[in-house]
């Protein structure tokens, strides 16, 4: 006869904490942020406000975590190389303006966006699992590209990459106009014929 088990904690948790993130979500897209709150979350995921503070030190954490999980997060990032340099940066700036210009993540981005400039450790992970896996990924594509002769040997790549996701974050977040693929095509011809000897 086979033991008796309790109930697995651990599922239990995992349950909780997508709840938690979900709801994080909801009420970020139907509110906004400034009225987002842990009450708030932790209510509509139907768990008490100690185990959201048991998991995440702050409002903003918890939001970050969500679009994380929403995303799958950015590890594991990569751009194609199939040879054609101008078109695998397509590929990706257009991934990019469409997930900027998607009202689904928009609110709680440009929420995070601010938070970042005032808490160091969110910053980081930022940087560590959202943009950086992209910024990385880049430059690795364009380093290719430098070894197959493609685009300038001395080209300095941590600039280059800038002058690739730069114009798309500056529309999106100073809202001078809408982030489109069109316009992250555009952005591409150009840091290319930069970019070119």
């Amino acid at each position: 006869m086979s033991e008796a088990r309790g109930p697995d904690p651990t599922r239990r948790s995992e349950r909780s904490r997508k709840a938690i993130l979900s709801a994080a979500m909801e009420l970020v897209t139907e509110s906004g942020y400034a009225k987002t709150s842990i009450e708030g979350i932790a209510a509509r995921a139907g768990v008490g406000k100690q185990t959201i503070y048991r998991w995440w030190p702050s409002k903003a954490a918890v939001i970050f975590d969500a679009l994380l999980d929403l995303t799958e997060g950015q590890q594991g990032f990569s751009v194609l190389d199939t040879g054609d340099l101008r078109e695998d940066l397509k590929q990706v700036l257009r991934a990019t303006a469409e997930e900027l210009a998607s009202p689904r993540f928009d609110i709680s981005f440009r929420a995070l966006a601010i938070e970042i400039q005032y808490d160091e450790n969110l910053a980081g992970h930022w940087r560590e699992k959202m943009l950086g896996p992209a910024l990385d990924a880049t430059k690795e594509r364009l380093r290719s590209a430098q070894r197959n002769g493609e685009i300038d040997a001395d080209l300095d790549l941590d600039v280059a990459v800038e002058l690739l996701y730069g114009p798309l974050y500056h529309r999106w977040l100073l809202q001078t106009a809408p982030v489109t693929t069109q316009h992250a095509d555009a952005v591409v011809d150009l840091a290319v014929r930069a970019m070119s000897r």
